[in-house]
């Protein structure tokens, strides 16, 4: 069995994505990188890269890019450990309010925040300092 099979497949990925970006639109510190420019289907795509990155279908490099369209999507925001730490609180809360199994949410949970601090590699430096090629990032 995957990661992605132990939490439910891409229906409970994206509801738990769906909950995560109501969650942080009620916090006025969560709410920033919410509210400025977000893609349309943000939550489609961070659940479609989650479930790739868990063991499922590869929905992610299939359709919207690699590690490198990632890495270059969030240089240069310079977010900060205040930020991501109130983002992933509510990541957290959003996996107990969709009832991910407690082992399952902890392993997503554990892998979300390791992927957020990979983020900080180029948080401060423009995106075209992002090399092409990077690996996806797995859990």
């Amino acid at each position: 069995m995957s990661l992605y099979a132990d939490l439910g497949g891409f229906d409970v990925i994206l509801a738990v994505c769906r909950r995560w970006h109501r969650l942080c639109l009620e916090d006025p510190l969560s709410a920033h990188p919410f509210e400025h420019g977000l893609h349309p289907q943000h939550d489609e795509r961070l659940a479609a890269y989650l479930a790739e990155a868990t063991g499922g279908p590869a929905l992610y490099t299939g359709g919207y890019g690699d590690e490198t369209v990632v890495q270059r999507m969030h240089a240069d925001k310079g977010a900060g450990e205040e930020l991501e730490d109130a983002c992933l609180t509510r990541f957290d809360r959003a996996l107990a309010e969709e009832r991910v199994p407690v082992e399952a949410a902890a392993a997503l949970n554990a892998y979300f925040r390791a992927a957020t601090v990979a983020l900080r590699v180029y948080a401060e430096r423009p995106a075209s300092d992002v090399p092409d090629g990077l690996p996806f990032n797995y859990a």
